[in-house]
């Protein structure tokens, strides 16, 4: 087994981490601040502390021949400065976003148009050609969601509200699935891919949110304006995301928010 390689090891990477360590194999990963590096290291990650990501800075941290995962957002220089190291690796993923399709409604696929009138689709859309181009493939995610973090949080805090009356589609992926993905793409020495990534059940907010609710015992949510609500839960979509389950032969553990959401609540004890 290759050793893996994740740059900007956060939500995502740490979960794609934690399955190769389970399966007996060695990852090292970089992050920004000493803190997150010791925590990683507790748990059995050989973690660097890289402020920046220079190929000088990722000597020794990334070999010939290693499995790579990128983590990290773009900020219109690294990814330059850095894509090219993926054509030595066996493999390479990059973890994208389907904010590149911006304001596009309804079914969403990978021969969906792209959007890039905002700064950041344009800055994502370029990362991922730029790695692309090096032999990546890129897994454009849904909103990811796990313990402690997601829909379920705000909804229990009371820190959410259903924008326009919740009729809006959301796509969302469990941070497991979506590692289990990667690692597939990893494992097949998938090169210069594109796929999107979603669960198997896109639905209108106000569903979840109903479900949420008559879980948690709390109120319904309050309605609010499309621009009083975060940018991520104003998009209208249907994350179709047959294509990459087809190519890797993962199958979801959480098809839908309903078995993703109890998950989370069993694991952070609510």
């Amino acid at each position: 087994m290759s050793a893996l390689v994740i740059l900007g090891c956060g939500f995502a990477g740490e979960a794609l981490a934690r399955r190769r360590l389970a399966a007996g194999g060695l990852v090292r990963a970089t992050v920004r601040r000493d803190a997150e590096r010791d925590r990683l290291r507790a748990s059995g990650i050989d973690a660097h502390t890289r402020p920046a990501l220079t190929p000088d800075a990722l000597a020794g941290v990334l070999r010939d021949g290693d499995d790579l995962a990128v983590c990290f957002p773009p900020d219109g220089r690294t990814d330059a400065a850095i894509s090219p190291l993926a054509s030595a690796t066996r493999a390479t993923v990059y973890l994208s976003s389907t904010g590149v399709y911006g304001e596009r409604t309804g079914d969403i696929d990978e021969d969906t148009p792209l959007d890039l009138s905002t700064d950041k689709a344009l800055a994502r859309a370029d990362a991922e050609s730029r790695w692309r181009a090096h032999g990546a493939t890129v897994l454009r995610a849904a909103g990811i969601y796990g313990p402690w973090r997601g829909l379920h949080r705000r909804v229990l805090e009371g820190r959410h509200a259903l924008p326009d009356g919740g009729h809006r589609v959301v796509s969302r992926v469990h941070v497991d699935d979506l590692a289990a993905l990667m690692n597939a793409c990893l494992a097949r020495a998938l090169r210069g891919e594109t796929f999107v990534v979603a669960d198997q059940c896109p639905v209108p907010q106000r569903e979840a949110v109903a479900w949420l609710c008559a879980r948690l015992g709390v109120p319904e949510v309050p309605v609010a304006t499309g621009e009083a609500v975060p940018e991520t839960l104003r998009h209208d979509r249907r994350v179709q995301s047959a294509r990459v389950l087809a190519a890797t032969g993962v199958r979801l553990m959480y098809p839908g928010y309903r078995e993703g959401f109890a998950m989370c609540l069993r694991e952070e004890g609510v």
